[in-house]
């Protein structure tokens, strides 16, 4: 706990600050949430007004920084522009995430074949390898018939 009268103002002042900062974020969330569930264009566009000026005192109290204001700001108009248009377009994405019967994704359905049949192949290829036979020359080896000297040391023992 503080000790000094300034630093105890000071502390009543950061909570009135944070709490009032508090209920403009969280007012400020809340009507944008509102808006985005919004389906009349015409009412979408009255809220957009209102949202736009409160995320831009927000912006201007330092409670939200001045760059995250303008991308909210944009993409909340990029919603309302969608709303007067019945039909949208599907967005088309590189890769596939549909998933299969077993819940893995058909790309990863198809490496996984992939790997499958090389793994066959290489299987196939070996067996295929032992069944065939191999003219292989037996290493022929010479024996001498000349007696082997023994060595003195061998003698010794």
């Amino acid at each position: 706990m503080a000790n000094h009268k300034a630093t105890k103002k000071d502390t009543r002042q950061a909570n009135k600050r944070r709490e009032r900062n508090r209920y403009h974020g969280k007012t400020t969330r809340n009507a944008m949430r509102d808006l985005m569930a919004m389906t009349s264009e015409t009412d979408a566009k009255d809220k957009l007004k209102t949202v736009e000026g409160m995320l831009d005192k927000l912006a201007k109290r330092n409670i939200i920084h001045a760059n995250k204001a303008a991308n909210l700001k944009s993409a909340m108009a990029k919603k309302v522009a969608t709303i007067g248009n019945v039909v949208e377009a599907p967005v088309k994405s590189k890769k596939s995430t549909a998933k299969n019967a077993t819940g893995a994704t058909k790309n990863a359905a198809s490496k996984k074949a992939a790997s499958k049949a090389t793994a066959t192949k290489v299987a196939e290829a070996k067996a295929a390898e032992e069944a065939t036979p191999v003219a292989t020359a037996t290493p022929v080896v010479e024996t001498s018939s000349a007696p082997v000297e023994e060595t003195p040391a061998a003698e010794n023992e």
